[in-house]
């Protein structure tokens, strides 16, 4: 199932031009083009789903052994330094293409990159409202 006016669709069913790094039946993952770190890649379904609520979950877990292989593959031969799998879902997350797509971003040493946030600071009792509300007591 795609969605014919859908760039990443496009994309990884091979009728826009890329560099792929790797394709099967179900995914094909390229080169970023505006990407975060040398060799910062892409995980993108060949089926649409515009985020991780909609991906059925026999795909995300192919999509997670996917990761690791790639992350694995890109290690080994780029040298990085570490390893970043970085997945948004909405807007406000930061996702821009309302595909479900997983970037690969190998992190090197003074890359000046940043991906992280401003640790909150809750109390014991915030957190027990979030745990009961989350698991429904």
């Amino acid at each position: 199932m795609k969605d014919d006016n859908c760039i990443f669709c496009k994309i990884a069913n091979g009728e826009i031009p890329s560099k792929t790094l790797f394709e099967d039946d179900a995914f094909r993952v390229i080169l970023d083009l505006g990407p975060a770190a040398k060799g910062h890649a892409l995980i993108l379904p060949k089926n649409h789903y515009a985020n991780l609520y909609e991906l059925p979950e026999e795909t995300a877990s192919k999509v997670m052994l996917l990761a690791k292989k790639m992350a694995v593959q890109m290690t080994d031969k780029l040298k990085c330094d570490g390893f970043n799998l970085v997945q948004n879902n909405g807007e406000v997350a930061g996702q821009t293409v309302f595909h479900f797509h997983m970037h690969l971003i190998p992190r090197y040493k003074n890359d000046n990159q940043t991906i992280g946030w401003k640790p909150g600071e809750p109390s014991q009792e915030e957190l027990e409202e979030i745990r009961a509300q989350i698991v429904g007591e």
